[in-house]
């Protein structure tokens, strides 16, 4: 089985060893990429947020081989008007750096426009005004790049202004080009089973992760995405399954099943780190073999048939010109 991470938060502190501020080990960002290796992770996608993180994300997909996503997530969309020349100014530097990851002997390691979209449920980092104000031209740089979108949403009041927004913009999945197998996937879905049924409509595939395993609803949407619009991610560090989680029954089967082959072994607290072992609580690349499993007992198939459409389907999306070698 083979597997692709679309979401991974990698220039996130936690993978330099710093939790909340205080530095706990060394940098193990290596050995977390041998373990994804391990587990059959063939493709990594690194998430670009904002100016200072996009440039981050570009160097360590160039240092590790991996891949990028670009853009202003809706929490970021504050620091453009900060920017000595303001939007134009912020835009400019943005496509600027694409340009010159296309134009540096052919890397093109940026492969994906994001993360951009609206979050109505963090206000206190970025106002409403100001991340309706900014995201048209953000996603028209779609259009441009001919790059596939890589969107946040979070609420459902969010959610009708991003459609009405993509609507307006008369988006579609052309966009990217004939090459291309879609136009975008909606990362870390955990809207309503209607909501999911409106992206797939239009086009779009739908991104899973640990937070899209919460809620009772949660699973009976997951149930009925269809296998050809479903992406998985880890979204890591973040969106660890807990006891919490309507989920975490079908975790606990697992860890019975497994034998824990199916596991990563990992310390308790960062302070107890070990030199090959990751972190409870901090997601990485290789733990998207669990939610695989997950996902395919939801939908009461196998693993095997999962792994390999939704491959097919994140490779269609992000690495439409390896399909076959």
């Amino acid at each position: 089985m083979r597997f692709a991470d679309i979401a991974v938060n990698l220039t996130d502190p936690m993978y330099a060893g710093t939790y909340v501020g205080r530095p706990k080990h060394d940098s193990d960002i290596p050995q977390i990429l041998t373990r994804a290796k391990d587990k059959g992770v063939e493709k990594i996608l690194i998430t670009g947020t904002s100016a200072e993180e996009n440039i981050k994300a570009l160097k360590l997909a160039k240092e590790y081989n991996l891949h990028c996503t670009a853009g202003c997530h809706p929490t970021s969309t504050n620091e453009i008007d900060k920017h000595p020349l303001g939007f134009e100014g912020y835009i400019n530097d943005l496509k600027e750096l694409i340009n010159q990851d296309r134009n540096e002997n052919g890397s093109k390691k940026i492969i994906s426009i994001g993360e951009i979209g609206l979050d109505y449920d963090r206000l206190h980092y970025s106002s409403k005004e100001i991340q309706l104000k900014y995201l048209p031209n953000l996603i028209l740089l779609s259009k441009e790049f001919k790059l596939p979108l890589f969107l946040h949403c979070r609420t459902s009041e969010s959610f009708i202004d991003l459609i009405k927004i993509l609507k307006d913009l008369k988006w579609n999945s052309n966009w990217v080009g004939e090459s291309g197998g879609g136009g975008g996937v909606l990362h870390s879905f955990t809207g309503t089973l209607n909501e999911m049924k409106e992206l797939v409509e239009m086009g779009l595939y739908i991104g899973i992760n640990g937070c899209s395993l919460k809620t009772k609803e949660g699973l009976e949407m997951i149930k009925q995405i269809p296998l050809n619009h479903l992406i998985l991610e880890t979204d890591g560090p973040w969106c660890s399954i807990t006891s919490s989680h309507e989920s975490f029954k079908y975790l606990k089967d697992l860890e019975i099943e497994s034998n824990s082959n199916l596991f990563i072994k990992k310390v308790n607290k960062p302070n107890k780190w070990q030199d090959g072992l990751g972190v409870k609580g901090r997601q990485e690349p290789a733990d998207i073999v669990v939610i695989a499993h997950i996902v395919a007992s939801i939908k009461g198939i196998s693993i095997e048939e999962l792994s390999e459409k939704v491959w097919e389907n994140s490779m269609r999306l992000f690495w439409p010109d390896e399909i076959g070698k």
